[in-house]
């Protein structure tokens, strides 16, 4: 249970732990490792065990009299073994795609955790922005209300027109609607960050209070630089290599199961019968060689869906790169107009404040009127 106020740490923390996706992602990697096992095991003899009986008539005449039919009741174990010796590089190539989407799930884990942890960070910042929003929507509201009822006594003084008191008007009904399109947005981002966390919508979360403005790191990097370290860097790309890849040796594997494949195969058995007769050992050894001849063209579409599928997954991760790319553009002049804008912000504030103070003095000195001040 989170009590007290929490920060940005405690929630990225959480959310790493508690976020449905975060879970889903690692599932998925789980599933894939599995599905490499499955593979591997075909590198293996296939051993099984089987214990039958039978009942059947034997009509059996090698004397030369009539035949004489008996029911006869055989039971017993059976032990067989099987093992593939060539196939010609299909298993080689199914475990090869296998493990290529080992390694795409382990990266498509990475890049889940970096979008939570994003969405998680920037839902709070937002919500600490919409929270100073509504604080001066607020003070916005109260100073137009002030000045209104400025206004209707200056109009009974005979100081004001009525458009002036409809324009004061005016502007406290502008002043509520931002205030209350605020305060909606400020909810909603809870519930955003809420879910990020994963945690229900309505869940009470009490943010630490930021101090100061957050660091603005300046970019010393070009362009190019930033773009090449995302090509190498960012598990999706790699995650979306590492698929193309699995998607290109799965083709290969297809394209072998329609060659031919020589096996080995042998198995020992135990005959008991349920008459006089005693128990036998019975074995074999032998070679299968399958040649697959005509399978209705099942071969045929089969590699051309697979060929289909690679050059798919190649396409996806060319298309990945490209908005990767533009991501990496967008946020660095993003982030260098933000950064800007904190400095003239900084500006703003600061002859704002000056300004107060001077319209303070004025007021105090009886040269400037209160809605001077006000304003």
């Amino acid at each position: 249970e989170l009590s007290g106020t929490v920060s940005l740490a405690q929630l990225t923390d959480l959310a790493l732990r508690l976020n449905p996706k975060t879970r889903q992602a690692w599932l998925q990697a789980r599933a894939d490792a599995a599905t490499l096992g499955v593979e591997q095991a075909d590198q293996w003899p296939q051993l099984n065990a089987q214990f039958s009986g039978r009942v059947g008539r034997v009509i059996s005449n090698t004397t030369g009299l009539p035949a004489n039919p008996s029911i006869q009741s055989q039971y017993g174990p059976n032990v067989s073994l099987s093992y593939v010796l060539y196939d010609f590089g299909q298993r080689a190539a199914d475990i090869e795609a296998a493990k290529f989407r080992v390694l795409a799930a382990n990266l498509s884990q990475n890049r889940v955790l970096q979008e939570v942890a994003f969405g998680v960070e920037q839902a709070y910042y937002r919500i600490v922005a919409l929270e100073y929003l509504v604080r001066a929507s607020r003070e916005s509201l109260k100073n137009f209300e002030t000045a209104l009822d400025a206004t209707k006594r200056r109009r009974k003084s005979g100081l004001a027109t009525v458009a002036d008191e409809y324009r004061a008007e005016t502007q406290v009904g502008q002043s509520q609607l931002v205030l209350s399109r605020n305060e909606g947005e400020l909810s909603k981002s809870r519930g955003q960050l809420a879910s990020a966390v994963g945690l229900p919508v309505n869940f009470p979360l009490k943010l630490q209070t930021v101090s100061g403005a957050p660091p603005v790191a300046k970019i010393t990097q070009s362009m190019d630089t930033l773009l090449e370290r995302a090509k190498s860097n960012r598990p999706d790309l790699a995650a979306a290599e590492a698929r193309a890849r699995a998607a290109k040796a799965t083709a290969l594997a297809v394209s072998r199961a329609g060659l031919p494949s020589l096996e080995f195969t042998t198995n020992y058995g135990r005959a008991l019968f349920t008459d006089h007769r005693s128990g036998q050992d019975v074995y074999q050894f032998g070679l299968n060689l399958r040649i697959p001849l005509f399978s209705g063209f099942r071969d045929t579409y089969s590699v051309r869906r697979a060929e289909a599928i690679a050059e798919q997954a190649e396409t996806a991760r060319d298309q990945l790169l490209n908005q990767a790319e533009l991501e990496v553009w967008q946020a660095y002049f993003d982030l260098q107009t933000s950064a800007s804008g904190v400095a003239s912000t900084a500006s703003l504030v600061k002859s704002a404040t000056e300004s107060a103070a001077a319209a303070s003095a004025r007021y105090k000195a009886g040269v400037g009127t209160l809605l001077d001040l006000i304003t």
